[in-house]
């Protein structure tokens, strides 16, 4: 048997976790996929992956393996790219997923900008404040702005997303500025509840502080939580690609600058590398190079 299709059938099953799914991927029988994995174990002489009736699971040299072998379809697939490339103009639709908040103060202008170099290429959007299910959803792109990402995913860093504790300038006119974090825990907390429900988090001198709060109101829209603020119904964490506007301008003011709102990583998350349109590589490489170093932090004050 041919071993780099062996190879692309074994990352095939580990990125959609049983049999089944990868061989309606790849087209093929699950017979056939099971006759590729075990023609794989042999060239390899070990066991790749654990199999019972619910679910399959890497071994620790299928861990192993699994690295190499994606390098290898990479090589593969850069090959094949390269060869092709000149003759090749990204076309098609591509379907994409983000939060909301990211969606409309960065995401959305992005692509309207990549739609200006490559006019064939159409987007279909989905917002949500959750993580979409790339499989069941045919997403081809998420956008996941997080600190835990599932393994079984391939990702690639876009930028860091910083945040910030801030409040209107009403709000703390009458209610005082918190100097302390025991301060800040009787104030009006207003909280994401995906993010800081219960807690806010904060770095400071390279320490993780976890502040617990009895949160006003908490919800589970970043737009929604930024005009609870900006209405003057408390402090809340924001990220600054979505408030940096509000803060320049003067509508929110930052509160305890000295504590940072812990960090979390802008990730482009998808199935896989392999036969990737080319509209969706480019669009990587396009994001990638405008996001990095969070160019909407630039000019944030402080």
């Amino acid at each position: 048997m041919d071993r780099l299709t062996a190879t692309r059938v074994f990352v095939t099953v580990v990125e959609q976790g049983s049999l089944t799914q990868a061989a309606e991927r790849l087209d093929m029988s699950t017979a056939m996929v099971s006759r590729y994995l075990a023609a794989m174990e042999a060239w390899l002489g070990t066991r790749l992956l654990h199999r019972t009736t619910r679910r399959l699971s890497l071994t620790e040299a299928g861990e192993a393996a699994l690295a190499s072998c994606r390098q290898i379809l990479d090589l593969s697939a850069d090959v094949e790219e390269q060869a092709g490339r000149a003759r090749r103009e990204p076309a098609g639709r591509l379907r994409i997923t983000c939060s909301p908040s990211f969606a409309d103060a960065q995401l959305a202008p992005a692509l309207v900008d990549f739609q200006r170099l490559h006019p064939r290429v159409a987007f279909s959007l989905m917002v949500a404040d959750r993580s979409v299910d790339l499989t069941t959803e045919r997403i081809d792109l998420a956008v996941r702005i997080t600190n835990t990402l599932e393994p079984t995913l391939i990702t690639r860093p876009l930028a860091t997303c910083r945040s910030v504790l801030c409040a209107s300038p009403a709000y703390l006119s009458a209610h005082g500025v918190p100097q302390t974090l025991a301060e800040l825990s009787q104030h009006r907390c207003l909280a994401h509840a995906y993010v800081s429900a219960a807690q806010y988090r904060f770095r400071r001198a390279g320490e993780l502080i976890e502040l617990p709060i009895t949160d006003a109101l908490s919800t589970n829209d970043a737009a929604t939580l930024r005009s609870a603020v900006l209405a003057g119904g408390g402090v809340a964490i924001l990220p600054t690609y979505f408030v940096g506007e509000d803060l320049r301008a003067g509508r929110l003011a930052p509160v305890l600058p000295a504590y940072e709102p812990e960090p979390l990583g802008v990730h482009a998350v998808f199935l896989s590398r392999q036969h990737q349109p080319l509209a969706l590589r480019l669009l990587l490489d396009f994001l990638a190079e405008r996001f990095s170093g969070a160019p909407w932090d630039a000019v944030s004050p402080g």
